[in-house]
């Protein structure tokens, strides 16, 4: 299951955890074999819970709603219901809880779905065993994590999206098209004027695109953990985002050339 390597793409979260905290894991995998080997693999880090299995996303939010695990290893692809709504459920439900997908899925609708839904990480099953634990815990810290090969497949899909494209009109129709059409919003207003931030919020945001934690934030800014924590949650206020992937992406769009 884990095999290639490849580097990630950090963007920072709101809170830092104590090191000793034991990150507790539900894991959604509809393939038996996998999801037992997964959680033998997080069984042995001894920072680490597996506090429950499910095999589909009806179990998956049901045990979410039940445990409220730190972080939910969430499949896509399983049956009865799939992983990009349970975790839209959860993440609506449980903002404590952390979603990182693990998936093979990569096409490009169905990365920036999850995405939308609220997931705080997207890896491949060609992730090495390393690189899984290491996500887990920077979403354990409050992180939020994309592979570059994901992140450019999102960065296309808001740009698409600022443009007025067809898939923009679609989502924004769909039931299911809160979060595209709340980015296709944030453009929208930043565009117009409004929601404008000021110099130390631009600063900070900046920041955050480049991978800093409110930790590294604060001593580079000479502020206070806690104030920096108040910026960020203003920050993603005035720019409509649900989650810290979506401030992320949303602030490195802005700093793209179209």
């Amino acid at each position: 299951m884990i095999a290639h390597k490849f580097r990630g793409i950090k963007f920072m979260g709101l809170e830092e955890v104590p090191a000793t905290a034991k990150v507790r894991v539900l894991i959604a995998e509809d393939q038996a074999l996998v999801r037992r080997g997964t959680s033998v693999l997080l069984s042995l880090e001894p920072d680490m819970e597996v506090v429950g299995q499910a095999c589909d996303g009806v179990e998956a939010i049901a045990m979410a709603a039940q445990l409220r695990p730190d972080v939910v290893l969430m499949d896509l692809h399983m049956p009865r219901l799939g992983g990009v709504a349970a975790t839209r459920e959860i993440t609506k439900t449980l903002p404590g809880t952390q979603v990182l997908v693990l998936t093979t899925l990569n096409d490009d609708e169905t990365v920036f779905e999850a995405v939308r839904a609220g997931a705080h990480g997207y890896l491949l099953k060609d992730v090495t065993e390393q690189e899984l634990l290491e996500t887990i815990r920077a979403l354990r810290r409050g992180e939020s994590r994309l592979t570059p090969q994901i992140a450019r497949k999102v960065m296309d899909q808001f740009r698409r999206m600022a443009g007025g494209s067809e898939f923009a009109s679609s989502a924004e129709s769909a039931s299911t098209a809160d979060s595209a059409s709340t980015a296709d919003n944030v453009h929208k207003k930043i565009a117009a004027g409004s929601e404008t931030l000021n110099d130390k919020e631009e600063k900070i945001l900046r920041l955050i695109t480049d991978g800093m934690s409110n930790r590294q934030i604060a001593a580079a800014m000479f502020l206070a953990e806690g104030t920096v924590k108040n910026y960020v949650s203003r920050i993603m206020e005035k720019l409509h985002a649900n989650t810290r992937t979506a401030l992320a992406v949303i602030s490195a769009k802005q700093r793209r050339p179209d």
